[in-house]
């Protein structure tokens, strides 16, 4: 999946988490910039595996800061 096209599917999944789409930048912070809650974590965890038919375990999550981390793993995993 091209670059692009992956940070495209990447928004999209953040947007089924309720996060407005002017809010949604590379460098936006998960916690801090996009307020995510253990709600939010569940939710999005849930639709990025099953949008990549990826599996991310605890210790990817816990490393995952940024929007562009999340990207970063998708590509390390896909």
């Amino acid at each position: 999946m091209e670059n692009k096209t992956m940070r495209r599917t990447l928004y999209r999944v953040l947007r089924k988490t309720g996060v407005p789409r002017n809010e949604i930048e590379l460098d936006a912070s998960f916690n801090e910039d996009l307020n995510f809650d253990q709600l939010d974590w569940t939710l999005f965890i849930f639709y990025l595996e099953n949008t990549f038919n990826i599996s991310v375990n605890d210790e990817e999550i816990s490393r995952l800061y940024q929007v562009r981390d999340s990207l970063e793993l998708v590509k390390s995993i896909a």
